[in-house]
């Protein structure tokens, strides 16, 4: 994203204080900013020469929804970092995007680190403000030990359940439902609303836009629908389907299902026997986990099997796949109006075959791609 067009290294920062961001590169650590390839290093830090305007100069990061980042890198392929921005900046998108004269490029977090990061991001800007509320926004909270119920329905509201079975649901905007008690359900439908059901067999639903539901206990199911959303289930057995534009879903528990059926979205599984869907445009797939299956089906989807005997199929228009060593590699190769024309499946490792190497059937032979 950075538009830089003559940069230097940069030994220290001047004007405005650091900001942590979050950055896309290439698989080399490149970026092409107007077709132009700039080089970073990881622990380097660069300035920019001249006027800082967002979408035309300076280096550009992610300064609102981490997720936000990927309208402009697809999952697939992209390397995510931290990194600093300082000096003379720029906000566009309603801060979602920022030009600074100085970056620093810091550690590489990769796309679980990030899903974290937009639960939290969701969450932090979903905590009611003392003194805002009329009292039809007022926050209803009933905790007991067992089957206790909350609703806050006016906007910043926060509903929590802590008791056994109990049941949150924030329907307002920027809401927050948590249900931490066993088989209790969270429910935040309102855009910005963070869901949380930390509980065994609990289910957390954020169906707004923004939102974020995780859902960490045994059996867990999380919901994210709306555009931008991340989903997380990180017990065993838990579900994340996150079906919104940009979404995100990881679902980290044993034979855990992860779908991101929205363009753009990510769909990681690293339990064992864990299946993760990306079936939206550009979308990413991937299975780390014993035994995981990985599919892309959108357009130049990419899905990536990197566990013990997984699989990983891309079945979509340009779609790729890649897996370790021993894992299963499915392809699909098809004409612009979606007709396939061949097929191919093949083991990384065997037949020439590389691991941990992005495949394209061209032709009706695999085809190195980045």
């Amino acid at each position: 994203m950075a538009r830089a067009r003559t940069s230097t290294p940069a030994t220290e920062a001047a004007g405005s204080a650091p900001i942590t961001a979050y950055k896309g590169f290439n698989a080399d650590m490149s970026c092409t900013p107007g077709g132009v390839k700039f080089q970073y290093e990881f622990g380097k830090t660069y300035r920019h020469e001249g006027e800082v305007v967002a979408c035309k100069s300076g280096f550009h990061a992610i300064t609102g929804h981490p997720l936000a980042l990927f309208k402009y890198y697809a999952p697939a392929g992209t390397r995510i970092c931290q990194v600093e921005i300082s000096g003379a900046m720029h906000s566009d998108d309603g801060g979602e995007k920022t030009a600074a004269e100085i970056l620093a490029v810091g550690k590489e977090i990769g796309l679980t680190q990030l899903i974290l990061d937009a639960v939290k991001w969701v969450n932090d800007r979903a905590t009611p403000v003392e003194g805002s509320f009329t009292e039809a926004d007022a926050t209803a909270v009933r905790s007991e030990t067992t089957g206790g119920a909350a609703t806050a329905s006016g906007n910043w509201g926060a509903a929590t359940a802590s008791g056994i079975e109990g049941a949150a649901t924030a329907s307002g905007w920027r809401g927050a439902a948590t249900a931490s008690g066993d088989g209790g359900a969270a429910t935040a439908s309102g855009i910005q609303g963070a869901a949380t059901a930390s509980g065994e067999q609990g289910a957390a639903t954020a169906s707004g836009d923004w939102g974020a539901a995780t859902a960490s206990g045994w059996r867990g199911a999380a919901t994210a629908s709306g555009e931008q959303g991340a989903a997380t289930a990180s017990g065993i057995g838990g579900a994340a389907t996150a079906s919104g534009n940009w979404g995100a879903a990881t679902a980290s528990g044993i034979q855990g299902a992860a779908t991101a059926s929205g363009n753009w979205g990510a769909a990681t599984a690293s339990g064992e026997q864990g299946a993760a869907t990306a079936s939206g445009n550009w979308g990413a797939a991937t299975a780390s986990g014993e035994q995981g299956a990985a599919t892309a089906s959108g357009e130049q989807g990419a899905a990536t099997a990197s566990g013990v005997r997984g699989a990983a199929t891309a079945t979509g228009y340009e779609g790729k796949a890649r897996g370790a060593d021993g894992c299963a590699i499915f392809l699909v190769e098809r004409r612009p109006d979606g007709e396939i024309s061949h097929a191919w499946a093949g083991i990384a490792g065997r037949d020439g075959i590389k691991p941990n190497q992005f495949y394209r059937l061209v032709a009706g032979k695999p085809v190195e791609v980045e």
